[in-house]
């Protein structure tokens, strides 16, 4: 592999293709991913090519880091298709995900002799493109989504802090003191 081969390797449909979409197709981006591109890459690797149910069901079971964040990112693609271009979410392929390497934050680590060795803390840019295939892909996995609800007034954590305590409080009594099986069998002295 050249020099720069690898640093292409992503890229080779761009430049075909450009950043133009087809009109059966959406295509969200993600950037400045505090991740490594080399981290996500390896993560949408395995979902590239693959329906939405399957690559949704792939990262959610996947536990690298990145896959939080392209679950999130499949997520809002999906909605996007269904919301903006009227698709089918049954028909959905991952058409296209390209990570690139976005800008580095450089720091330093202090070493032996009053050295300081460079640290980067490397970014990514995700970009990813939702096709609508003719066939509806046989959906293997049923992904059930948790509806968030809002607990009413008076229950939760907030309440408990916002609970006025009695003037007077409440003394423990103390509890008629039973030995345990533990306390009968060992002894240290013997009866």
């Amino acid at each position: 592999m050249s020099k720069n081969n690898h640093k292409n390797r992503n890229r080779g449909d761009r430049n075909q293709a450009g950043d133009q979409h087809s009109p059966a197709s959406v295509g969200v981006h993600l950037n400045y991913l505090r991740m490594a591109p080399r981290k996500v890459r390896a993560v949408a690797d395995m979902i590239r090519g693959a329906s939405v149910n399957e690559a949704e069901a792939q990262l959610i079971y996947e536990r690298r880091r990145p896959s939080k964040a392209l679950l999130k990112l499949l997520r809002s693609a999906v909605a996007a298709a269904k919301n903006t271009k009227k698709l089918d979410a049954e028909k959905l392929v991952i058409a296209r995900i390209t990570v690139d390497q976005g800008s580095m934050l450089k720091r330093s680590l202090p070493r032996a002799r009053g050295v300081a060795s460079a640290i980067q803390k490397k970014m990514s840019h995700v970009t990813l493109t939702l096709a609508e295939s003719s066939t509806p892909a046989p959906s293997r996995f049923t992904i059930i989504v948790k509806k968030k609800v809002k607990k009413p007034e008076g229950e939760g954590r907030a309440a408990k802090k916002k609970a006025v305590p009695s003037a007077e409080p409440e003394r423990a009594k103390p509890a008629e003191s039973k030995p345990g099986f533990f306390k009968r069998v060992f002894r240290r002295k013997s009866v």
